[in-house]
């Protein structure tokens, strides 16, 4: 119980509330309560001069407690453009000159829009879906119903396709690398298969951020890798392989290989060599006794290890930062971008959602379709 008690306080609840700011954000409408009242009385598109009267009471109050930048942050993520015009709007309010709704709209244009209204009104409930739509590129329209966002405004579901394509390609990679490795060290002897396994967890022992470094070094245009290419004779110039996705590729691959092995080498260890010599005793050809015999019985390792990977590569982030380009950038950088530059926090909490929901999914998809036996490892 007070372990229990301790990951609910320490790890459960900062999540929950961080993962709450994707679907309530009331600064809008702690903001606009006069506003508020008075478009529950207004239909109109544009509303009248009793509701810019009530929007420009607001704003004066926030400028009077120092709130009005976080309520101009707010509205210009739902309205992009809307925070200089806001503020500009709001300087004016707190200086005591009197504003009706023309002076009002030329002070803020977006205020005669009907859009701006529309998206006011969106953010006077606190709890909100506009966040959750926006990570996948897509928003309420006018006529209430849900659409896309403009060409030029859809990013997310790229990002998020884009972290699924080089999850998928690094856990293959070191499958194929550490399928045969597996295999190969445990028809090796005791003493030299541990020596083989001291080798594949060196990595371990060595911090991420210094694994990447040693990577940056590795992948320069004049580093190891292009001198060895050149030398091997396998390229004719040397390749741009810093900030590409094959570097980025490569060098996500080097650091997730253990995760892959060692489950596939437990695994592989458990395997009685005497039913492979059975079955080619009873006439089997080698393909025969790898596919009906061997590999039914590697499979479950082969499949933790391959989760284990594709799970941890969605959200990495130094990797893409010190080695990927400005293209291969991933989820999690997106959400690193929007908490310490941006702060911008509902939108990391919404592309957190995203990324977390899709974790769970894929792994409560995978132990339901192959069953939970997958993650023993014999």
């Amino acid at each position: 119980m007070p372990l229990l008690v301790l990951l609910i306080f320490s790890f459960g609840a900062p999540i929950l509330a961080l993962l709450s700011r994707a679907i309530y954000e009331p600064t809008i409408a702690n903001t606009l309560s006069r506003t508020a009242v008075a478009l529950g009385k207004d239909d109109a598109n544009v509303p009248g001069e009793e509701t810019f009267q009530a929007l420009a009471a607001d704003l004066k109050d926030a400028a009077g407690a120092g709130s009005i930048n976080e309520f101009a942050k707010s509205l210009n993520t739902r309205l992009p453009g809307a925070r200089s015009q806001i503020l500009r709007l709001g300087r004016s309010t707190a200086s005591g000159q009197p504003m009706d709704k023309a002076s009002m709209i030329k002070a803020a244009p977006l205020l005669g829009q009907d859009r701006s209204w529309t998206a006011i009104k969106g953010g006077l409930n606190g709890f909100t879906s506009f966040y959750l739509l926006s990570a996948f590129d897509l928003r309420w329209t006018d006529q209430g119903s849900i659409g896309m966002v403009p060409p030029d405004q859809a990013v997310f579901l790229r990002v998020i396709g884009r972290t699924f394509l080089i999850a998928t390609l690094v856990t293959l990679g070191t499958l194929v690398l550490g399928f045969p490795l597996g295999y190969w060290m445990t028809n090796l002897r005791p003493a030299l298969a541990g020596i083989v396994l001291v080798l594949v967890l060196l990595p371990f022992w060595t911090s991420i951020l210094v694994r990447t470094a040693a990577w940056t070094v590795i992948l320069q245009k004049f580093g190891l890798l292009n001198d060895l290419l050149l030398w091997l004779g396998l390229a004719s110039e040397r390749l741009e392989l810093m900030y590409s996705r094959t570097g980025l590729v490569l060098a996500m691959i080097h650091i997730q290989l253990p995760f892959t092995l060692l489950p596939i080498y437990s695994v592989m260890r458990s395997v009685q060599t005497s039913q492979l010599r059975a079955a080619q005793s009873l006439g089997a050809r080698p393909f025969t006794v790898f596919r009906r015999v061997y590999l039914p019985q590697v499979m479950p390792g082969v499949l933790a290890g391959c989760l284990l990977t594709f799970i941890l590569c969605l959200g990495y982030y130094i990797t893409p930062v010190l080695v990927g380009g400005a293209s291969d950038q991933l989820v999690s950088n997106f959400i690193a971008n929007y908490v310490n530059v941006e702060l911008n926090w509902e939108m990391a909490a919404a592309l957190s959602f995203v990324l977390l929901a899709s974790t769970l999914g894929l792994y409560i998809g995978m132990t339901r379709y192959l069953g939970l036996d997958i993650f023993k490892m014999g």
